[in-house]
């Protein structure tokens, strides 16, 4: 993970970033029906979990086609499909788009067997993958404080002028609570369910805006509508904001 996003830990539902990771030896430990099991070339058993034993490997698709069901970012060199049982190969993550689809945390961190026990996990979708409400799983769980190094480049974060939290008001003369780029509910309940730009800061962490301060949020938005701001988030995503899906874990 490159160090300015190793600082930034406070990752949002919506963010769309570029991922990578450079690729490392392997060695196939077996061939199943669908999935490839490699001896995995990173994490760390965690001998203080007596209830989980993990034995070292990772399982990947023998397809990982873009448009099925069980895919992952990681990649084999040669690829999975190609390979054998003793075989040796290179897995890494060739650079991708994604869009942060939801956001996890764990205090006390979650044991999985693995080290590093995780603090925060990122469920992603790759660009083009919209969110299905029906599927238990979906996207692909990384770590991004995990030793598995991660080159993690912010690309765009949708309304990144306001804070989780925030109560703002429209044009309209609305008043919203902002959770989420794609999740404006008005205080009013009715329609329609997006803001009038330019929007005025309300509260922020249950506080007034000091009257004689600046309001960031009425500068950025002076110009621009929520309409925009769902563009510019489209184009690199290529799945439109109302299946994106976003979400906040625990």
């Amino acid at each position: 993970m490159n160090p300015a996003a190793r600082q930034d830990t406070c990752f949002r539902p919506g963010d769309v970033l570029r991922v990578s990771c450079p690729d490392a030896p392997a060695r196939v430990a077996g061939i199943g029906r669908d999935h490839i099991c490699l001896e995995w070339p990173w994490w760390q058993v965690d001998p203080a979990c007596d209830w989980i034993r993990w034995n070292g490997q990772v399982a990947l698709p023998l397809r990982n086609e873009p448009g099925d069901r069980e895919t992952s970012l990681f990649r084999t060199d040669p690829p999975t499909d190609r390979l054998t049982a003793g075989d040796t190969c290179r897995v890494g993550i060739p650079s991708t788009v994604v869009h942060v689809a939801r956001v996890d945390r764990f205090d006390p961190p979650l044991e999985t067997g693995r080290l590093p026990r995780p603090h925060l996990s990122l469920t992603l979708l790759r660009a083009g993958e919209a969110h299905h409400p029906e599927l238990e799983e979906q996207g692909e769980e990384f770590v991004p404080e995990d030793d598995i190094p991660f080159v993690l480049e912010l690309l765009l974060r949708p309304y990144a002028f306001l804070e989780p939290g925030d109560e703002v008001s429209d044009a309209a003369g609305r008043a919203w609570r902002f959770d989420g780029p794609w999740a404006w509910e008005p205080f009013d309940g009715a329609e329609p369910h997006t803001p009038v730009w330019p929007l005025t800061l309300l509260t922020r962490e249950g506080s007034p805006l000091d009257p004689d301060a600046p309001d960031p949020v009425a500068r950025a938005t002076a110009t621009g509508s929520h309409a925009s701001e769902a563009t510019r988030w489209q184009a690199l995503t290529g799945v439109s904001p109302h299946s994106a899906g976003h979400g906040e874990g625990p």
